[in-house]
């Protein structure tokens, strides 16, 4: 068998083609980033033809990087940015529309109108979630209802739908010349179409967004053995074997498939998942019940998630829009200029807010600001806005499940921040731990994958490879905690009801 196992991590701001070893150590890498397309307030875009070329060009950089060829793979795994919605003519390949991202908060008066004709329940209920701007399935009943032609060639069996995942899938194994139109049940399960005990699409759910079942793809188990499809071009002759979104994906990576475990990935946004086993956990507390990953003909593994619309991304508004860094590595430098946020509270609400609350109607605020402040607690207070989010949904995480996470397991980007990290620790009481692979989306991607192809045998053996790089013990005392707390739920009032939603 081949040594290597790659994985395309296709996500919000960039993606990346990684190479694992056996004990899951980055061979080689490389990254590229895509335009964020925003036309209008609220509205989040990225172009899917840009990020069908960004994903060859990196796999084949990678590869080209450690003097691999694609027969060096044992196999392939595909990780995506899972909720952001793609409707493409199966016959030309060419979008209809650019992808509209998980961010995107054009649907508001969709998911508002759902709930207000009282189908929030059936949704909750089959898919898990709540009727919110999040999901695919009111981004694809807007292009179907406000893009020119898309109806009329959905009913004909033209246009067909996809997360990025699926995007990729199917120009991987031939595109219009019989590309696979396939993809995961974590990635369906995002949609709030899929039925969360069948791992099906439900007729009544696709009823209430007017979507005909033509336009969607098969649903595979996350690890799977028989593969996706063949792959064509630069992956012809590789397995295709893995496919989780990236939150699962993460899961995979740090081995939680104990029912118990959990962990935090901090990147665009920050998403805390806690594996309930077998078991499906229906939150009473505003987090989401999603399918964890689904290996073979296993059956499926569920998990309560707390989804963050903006924190990393909250760094890059800071660069980007007010240019007070010029790169996300400068804001712990600034941060430490002072010794705690000066009063100041950063609420980056610029989607609404996500778990738990679920506002849409809520928008980004800036407050207690004095004469006094500086961008130093400006820059400290974004940080912290990462950390009391992830309060709020650990919170919500063990009023649900009845456990408590002794020490919170975290990756991404984010965690290269000594200084945030240290910030977590303190706001929620925990030991904040980071392993040696911080960038285990990629990784549980490679997992997927290779145990699909026995290039691991199984779960325990990739548990063999999990080894901490790096722990933050808490250091404020109980006080600081609570008053910081309360500081924060206090700037959070102040962002609701900003936006008249219908």
């Amino acid at each position: 068998m081949a040594d290597y196992v790659g994985a395309i991590d296709q996500g919000t701001t960039s993606t990346r083609f990684m190479v694992f070893d056996h004990s899951g150590n980055e061979v080689s890498k490389h990254q590229l980033e895509h335009e964020q397309v925003l036309p209008q307030a609220g509205w989040v875009e990225h172009n899917p033809v840009e990020i069908w070329e960004r994903s060859t060009s990196v796999v084949q950089s990678a590869l080209n990087k450690a003097g691999l060829q694609a027969s060096d793979l044992a196999a392939l795994g595909i990780t995506n940015q899972r909720e952001t919605t793609v409707v493409w003519d199966k016959n030309t390949g060419r979008p209809y529309y650019n992808a509209i991202v998980w961010q995107d908060t054009r649907t508001d008066r969709i998911a508002s109108k759902l709930e207000r004709d009282g189908h929030a329940d059936l949704i909750k209920q089959r898919a898990g979630l709540p009727p919110a701007t999040y999901f695919s399935g009111g981004k694809i009943q807007w292009i179907l209802e406000n893009v020119d032609g898309v109806r009329e060639a959905a009913e004909k069996g033209d246009a067909i739908f996809g997360n990025t995942d699926c995007w990729l899938l199917w120009n991987m194994t031939g595109g219009r010349n019989g590309g696979a139109h396939v993809t995961d049940v974590t990635n369906a399960s995002r949609t709030m179409l899929m039925d969360l005990e069948t791992l099906q699409w439900d007729d009544e759910l696709l009823a209430l967004f007017n979507i005909p079942r033509s336009m969607l793809p098969e649903i595979k188990p996350s690890s799977y053995p028989d593969g996706y499809g063949e792959g064509t071009g630069i992956f012809e002759g590789i397995k295709l074997t893995g496919d989780l979104g990236d939150q699962q994906a993460a899961m995979f990576g740090q081995v939680c498939f104990a029912p118990g475990e959990a962990k935090n990935t901090y990147g665009t946004g920050n998403f805390l998942l806690l594996n309930t086993g077998e078991e499906l956990v229906r939150s009473e507390n505003g987090l989401l019940t999603t399918v964890c990953y689904q290996v073979g003909d296993d059956k499926p593994v569920y998990a309560l998630e707390g989804s963050i619309a903006v924190t990393g991304s909250a760094v890059q508004w800071l660069r980007d829009q007010l240019g007070i860094i010029s790169g996300a590595s400068e804001i712990e430098g600034l941060a430490k200029r002072v010794d705690d946020n000066g009063g100041v509270y950063f609420v980056p609400a610029f989607s609404g807010l996500f778990a738990p609350y679920w506002r849409s109607d809520a928008r980004g605020a800036i407050v207690g600001l004095s004469r006094f402040n500086t961008n130093a607690h400006l820059a400290r207070a974004t940080l912290e806005a990462i950390c009391y989010q992830s309060r709020a949904v650990s919170e919500a995480m063990e009023a649900d499940s009845g456990v408590h996470v002794d020490v919170l397991k975290v990756d991404g980007g984010v965690t290269a921040n000594d200084l945030c990290m240290q910030l977590q620790a303190d706001i929620l009481g925990v030991p904040v731990s980071r392993p040696v692979v911080a960038e285990t989306t990629a990784l549980g991607a490679a997992y997927a994958a290779g145990l699909a192809v026995g290039f691991w045998n199984d779960t325990d053996e990739l548990r063999e490879n999990w080894n901490e790089d790096k722990r933050w013990e808490p250091e404020w005392n109980d006080e600081q905690r609570k008053d910081g707390y309360a500081g924060w739920e206090k700037a959070v009032q102040r962002t609701l009801d900003w936006v008249d939603v219908d």
